[in-house]
């Protein structure tokens, strides 16, 4: 019954997340878009009056829009006045909520791999948690630095940070924990900007119009410089949160390189929008993401299989199979903590090994992603067979 109700609630965490994590990113770019698109007002005179800095117009949904943003605050505040911020503090939330339930709870099958770092269950939650607090404070720092008024020097030394924290994940956990933290840490960075950056900014400003003040511009120049650092990690974000479910990039050699470059590219590509929406052609930024896209998809490249080993029957295989795979890949699973099948693979029988051939050697000898964290202790031996039986045509006896 606890594995069951861990399935229902590592479901229902997830759909929360996506829901809020949709709202957040979308109202992201679309006000990175709106401020991108703002032109002078067409009323010159109501500009000059009210402040006005800036229009949009736009049609959507059979309706006419116009946005108008003002150079600093506008005489009067209305009512009711509409603030962004759940949306960021739930998906955080909702985030965390997961990290604990499936990474923390589930350490020894999400977080732990004894072959990269021996860690105890508290060790690793603790380190897991100081990457996401050191890398909001580290972040802080440099943007209130005298780095923070040079964006290129402050990008330069966030790529560097970033690589330094992807090469020590990568050292401590396994694949998928090191890059599920490492988005946990990008995304902390974001959560943080909106609550101790753009909404005591934004507070400042409203509580100096409401005084009859005028607000200090730094705090809008401060919240923009956070919002736009946010709108460049959601690609990032986005790529550690889907990275689970591809071994390919997590079990990497080098994982810690492809992550940068995956999480690099998806940057660039960001950059390219901002820059079109305001009417910049920036194609070396497209060009530069699609090439280090395509640098990780030839680095990955399977380069050839060596010789194979001794011949290995269906028979061999099988017993591998029933004793390394099956207490999870099972109409019941047997092994604690599984509910259900993962990804409803099922090898409990001859016939679904040999239906599911090509991903099981996929799995568990190019990849090695299987048995998942190898809990079940599956030696190179064992893999060799694998191998041989599937190079040999993955007959049955």
């Amino acid at each position: 019954m606890e594995a069951y109700v861990v399935e229902w609630l590592g479901f229902l965490g997830r759909w929360f997340h996506m829901i809020a994590g949709i709202a957040w990113i979308g109202a992201s770019f679309y006000f990175i878009w709106l401020d991108s698109h703002l032109r002078a007002p067409r009323d010159a005179d109501e500009a000059e009056r009210l402040g006005i800095g800036g229009e949009v117009w736009a049609l959507h949904g059979g309706g006419f829009y116009r946005a108008q943003k003002f150079a600093v605050a506008p005489p009067a505040l209305p009512e009711p006045l509409h603030w962004f911020k759940w949306e960021a503090y739930t998906t955080w939330l909702s985030g965390m909520f997961l990290l604990g339930l499936v990474f923390y709870l589930g350490a020894d099958v999400y977080l732990l791999d004894r072959a990269v770092a021996d860690l105890s269950r508290p060790a690793a939650v603790a380190i897991g948690l100081a990457f996401l607090a050191g890398g909001w404070l580290v972040y802080d720092l440099l943007c209130r630095s005298p780095l923070g008024a040079r964006e290129p020097l402050l990008a330069a030394a966030m790529l560097a940070l970033c690589a330094l924290a992807a090469y020590a994940l990568t050292n401590l956990f396994s694949g998928r924990g090191a890059f599920i933290h490492f988005g946990a840490m990008l995304g902390t960075i974001m959560a943080a900007n909106v609550y101790f950056v753009i909404m005591p900014g934004q507070r400042a400003m409203v509580k100096a119009s409401v005084e009859g003040r005028t607000p200090d511009p730094s705090h809008a120049a401060r919240g923009k410089q956070r919002s736009v650092h946010n709108t460049y990690f959601t690609l990032p974000v986005l790529f550690t949160m889907i990275s689970n479910h591809h071994a390919l990039f997590t079990n990497a050699r080098h994982a810690w390189l492809v992550l940068v470059a995956i999480a690099l590219a998806g940057v660039f590509i960001r950059l390219f929008f901002t820059f079109r929406h305001r009417g910049i052609a920036k194609p070396s930024f497209w060009a530069i993401g699609i090439a280090l896209l395509a640098a990780v998809f030839v680095a990955l490249a399977p380069r050839g299989a060596g010789p194979a080993a001794g011949a290995a029957t269906f028979a061999d295989v099988k017993a591998i199979v029933d004793l390394r795979c099956a207490g999870c890949h099972a109409a019941t699973p047997t092994f604690a903590g599984f509910a259900a099948a993962p990804k409803n693979v099922l090898l409990d029988t001859g016939e679904r090994i040999l239906a599911q051939a090509q991903r099981v050697h996929q799995q568990t000898v190019v990849l090695k992603a299987m048995p998942i964290a190898n809990l079940t202790q599956m030696t190179d031996e064992e893999r060799a067979k694998v191998d041989a039986w599937f190079r040999g045509g993955a007959k049955q006896d």
